[in-house]
């Protein structure tokens, strides 16, 4: 029989060794992910993203991309690349240059956090050739069904592929275009696909998207 003393130590010796492995599977949980400030990404989108994208990031120039309801991840992908120089854009570049993590989590989040109003399609002599793009692609191209990634709605898949129902046709057309002619390389997947579209079958399908919903 172990005497009192004998049950001290052990229970020390217990302690002393579980100790450490407790920390350590602490120590292995991963740190929640900082929230978004939906204020301060509100005040930056007032503050110096609106002279383009408007002060929601709602539906301004047709050149300028929607911003409201996009994936916040997607946002961020893209604002950091910019900022790195990964996709170039002279404005946007400068525009992303001083922006810290968090800045950018912030006005990501709030964009996000904003419905997108609905958008329509403006050729009716295309709409056929664009709805034959995006729900089947263009099979003796090998251009795939934009919906496949897109999903049938244009709502894509967040963290993955972005929402483009109700785009600006504008800016769809001009973002294929800098994917097919290599001036805009920050996804090999729509740099391959674009390389395989002429000019009319980008319009049709960009005003397409323009008013999915």
């Amino acid at each position: 029989m172990k005497t009192p003393a004998a049950f001290s130590i052990t229970a020390v010796l217990v302690a002393t060794l579980a100790a450490p492995m407790t920390s350590s599977v602490w120590a292995n949980e991963p740190a929640a992910a900082p929230k978004a400030d939906l204020a301060k990404g509100q005040a930056m989108s007032t503050n110096v993203c609106g002279a383009c994208h408007t002060a929601d990031g709602s539906r301004g120039l047709p050149a300028n991309p929607i911003l409201q309801g996009q994936h916040p991840e997607y946002l961020a992908k893209q604002l950091t690349e910019f900022k790195a120089g990964k996709r170039t854009n002279p404005i946007m570049q400068g525009m992303a240059a001083p922006l810290s993590d968090e800045d950018i989590r912030n006005v990501a989040a709030f964009y996000a956090s904003k419905q997108a109003k609905p958008g329509f399609a403006k050729s009716k002599e295309t709409v056929a050739l664009g709805e034959k793009i995006y729900r089947a692609g263009i099979a003796d191209k090998q251009v795939p069904a934009c919906a496949g990634c897109h999903s049938p709605t244009g709502a894509g898949i967040p963290a993955q592929y972005p929402r483009i129902g109700g785009q600006h046709a504008d800016y769809v057309s001009a973002q294929m275009q800098a994917f097919r002619d290599h001036k805009r390389t920050n996804s090999v997947p729509m740099q391959a696909i674009a390389a395989r579209m002429n000019n009319d079958e980008i319009a049709a399908v960009s005003d397409y998207i323009a008013g999915l919903r």
